[in-house]
């Protein structure tokens, strides 16, 4: 690979994909600049009908989407094709949540003229993806910018440049100009050019928490520029008092493994009291040693799939043995069954005895079992960490319910359901390293436009009473 060039490899194959020429940060930005103003001159209904065209230029390709990520990340195509499916689903999402959050008020009074609200976009926003979902959580960004009246530079991750390029390449198929929404290919050094660039109004990143801190501080001097971070988790889910051991097991699965961890709101941790720990852990054991490793279009399907790369397979190994040297017990090994090739099998490991529980981002099948005795316990251990994003209780009463949302700090509580999986038509943020207030999904309306409090007369109107000479 070449200073100019980016090339992307099949993390399931090794095979090359796709190559493309580094971009021009500063010609993109000038682009932008130029295209924003007549963009956010349109009617409102008129943004809105050229994204729905783009949903639908999005299901004309729904199949040959999905296999472009499945290839490019490695996720299974089964799960590829509910990204393309949130893709399409965003669209409506985003004019609902427009409407509801960006809505226009007035309020007449004969004397004093008519107190308006408004809102406004910012100009020109970068969009920072990510490689778990390349499509749809950038996707989650910019239809809401677009609605609201911006222009877009989405910067794909270097390790998903080609579903990046795919993905703008249909917003100008729907006829949204191609300065409008650009696709900048590059890697770190471009990001960062693109975040600190002075023609730049925004800056909307999902991705690690050290890049998320390392936006933050250097946007720190410039107030003026919209920032929203969505960053990792280190997710606990806890499991109490249920007869249902096996439905908790699955639920326990899905949330630590599903996308082969490389979710945000993955469980990380779990935390189960001590009477049902043999019983919920033997249960995990057994679905975790089932789950089908494979290639994304392998048959039978695979549950998931390798993770992005050969250095993420790498850390995730020598995480699961630092753990084990430093007073873990190994439940379930986490081995490269693929040579070479990203493929890791799931990691389950008690930490229980472990003096310091590193509080970091494992991204990837790695689950770490932490025993205790009272709830109280349960919801410290939970809150033991920098991180807030996504927390469930398995089991328990309304009541300890009750107790676990009032005192979990984190933006996204469920109960007896995974910590992933969050609905596109709610928020979606978390608090701590998680992200800055700024929660993402059905609220992404609320950074992509500012209000404006007007108060109007269509005629002057004016008397001064007090201080002045007769």
């Amino acid at each position: 690979m070449s200073e100019n060039t980016i090339i992307s490899f099949e993390p399931a194959t090794g095979a090359e994909l796709w190559r493309g020429e580094v971009g021009d940060v500063d010609a993109a930005v000038e682009r932008a600049r130029r295209a924003w103003p007549a963009w956010a001159a349109l009617p409102l209904a008129t943004r809105i009908e050229l994204v729905r065209r783009f949903a639908n230029e999005v299901r004309k390709e729904q199949d040959a989407f999905a296999e472009l990520i499945a290839r490019e990340t490695g996720k299974p195509l089964w799960e590829s094709r509910t990204e393309v499916e949130a893709v399409i689903a965003k669209v409506e999402i985003s004019v609902r949540a427009y409407a509801e959050r960006t809505g226009q008020r007035k309020l007449d009074s004969a004397l004093q003229g008519t107190a308006a609200l408004r809102h406004k976009p910012h100009g020109v926003m970068a969009v920072l993806g990510p490689y778990n979902f390349p499509a749809h959580l950038p996707n989650g960004h910019i239809v809401p910018a677009l609605i609201a009246g911006n222009a877009v530079i989405l910067k794909p991750s270097e390790k998903t440049p080609a579903v990046g390029a795919f993905l703008v390449s249909l917003f100008g198929r729907a006829g949204i100009g191609e300065d409008v929404v650009q696709v900048l290919i590059g890697g770190p050094d471009e990001g960062k050019a693109l975040v600190a660039h002075p023609g730049v109004d925004g800056v909307l990143f999902t991705g690690s928490a050290q890049a998320g801190i390392a936006i933050n501080r250097k946007l720190a001097a410039e107030p003026g520029k919209i920032v929203a971070l969505e960053m990792g988790g280190n997710n606990p889910i806890v499991v109490w008092d249920t007869p249902k051991i096996h439905d908790a097991a699955v639920l326990i699965v899905q949330s630590a493994f599903t996308t082969a961890g490389q979710r945000c709101t993955a469980a990380r941790r779990l935390i189960v009291k001590a009477g049902f720990y043999d019983q919920v852990v033997e249960e995990v054991k057994r679905l975790t040693d089932r789950i089908i490793v494979g290639a994304p279009f392998d048959d039978p399907a695979p549950f998931m799939g390798p993770v992005i790369d050969g250095r993420a397979a790498d850390q995730l190994t020598e995480s699961f043995l630092y753990l084990l040297s430093n007073g873990g017990k190994a439940i379930s090994h986490m081995r490269r069954p693929l040579g070479d090739l990203p493929f890791v099998t799931p990691g389950l490991i008690d930490t229980t005895a472990m003096a310091e529980r590193p509080d970091v981002e494992l991204f990837g099948p790695l689950l770490q079992v932490i025993r205790v005795e009272e709830f109280d316990e349960a919801i410290a251990e939970a809150n033991n960490t920098r991180f807030g994003l996504a927390a469930s209780l398995i089991g328990g009463n309304s009541q300890e319910y009750n107790r676990f949302w009032a005192n979990i700090r984190a933006g996204i509580v469920n109960w007896n359901r995974p910590t992933n999986g969050a609905s596109s038509a709610a928020p979606f943020g978390g608090v701590g390293l998680s992200g800055n207030h700024r929660p993402a999904a059905f609220y992404a309306a609320d950074y992509c436009a500012y209000p404006v409090a007007s108060t109007e007369m269509e005629q002057p109107r004016a008397s001064v009473g007090v201080g002045f000479k007769v």
